[in-house]
């Protein structure tokens, strides 16, 4: 599994000119979801991005997580981040999961933050978005289920 994680001042996606999620201050995750992924990697990206420090104390250091400093997610389901273009120029998608599983252990990684407290909004799976995103920072954080990165 993987994610983009971006620090933001606010996010929002919207879907046929319909906002489907909005959050002030927190995280915009972009979710993908690999062709090999199993509970595991769920649990490996849940507990990442929830403890991700990369809001500032009061000394101005990175030593803060979303939910300490009262922030939200947004959760953008994204199987483009399995493309892979190291072959040509146009990406292939084929280490990326079929989508009904991939919708699945999505909603599952959704829950799993829901669970821990943390205010979720979603993107629309397998929806055209049109994402908005002010990067605080900018911050931008790469995960790997696999640490391939």
């Amino acid at each position: 599994m993987r994610a983009v994680v971006q620090r933001v001042s606010r996010g929002e996606v919207r879907v046929d000119g319909a906002v489907t999620g909005r959050i002030d201050a927190g995280l915009v995750v972009y979710l993908g979801v690999g062709a090999d992924d199993r509970d595991v990697d769920i649990v490996y990206i849940v507990e990442k991005v929830a403890g991700l420090r990369v809001f500032e104390d009061s000394a101005g250091k990175m030593n803060l997580d979303v939910a300490a400093v009262g922030g939200a997610l947004l959760v953008v389901p994204q199987f483009t981040l399995y493309g892979d273009v190291r072959k040509g120029r146009r990406p292939a998608f084929d280490r990326a999961m079929a989508p009904a599983e991939a919708a699945a252990m999505y909603e599952a990684a959704v829950a799993a933050w829901r669970a821990r407290g943390l205010t979720v909004a979603t993107g629309v799976f397998r929806a055209t978005m049109e994402v908005d995103a002010v990067n605080h920072g900018p911050i931008t954080i790469l995960l790997d289920s696999h640490r391939l990165f």
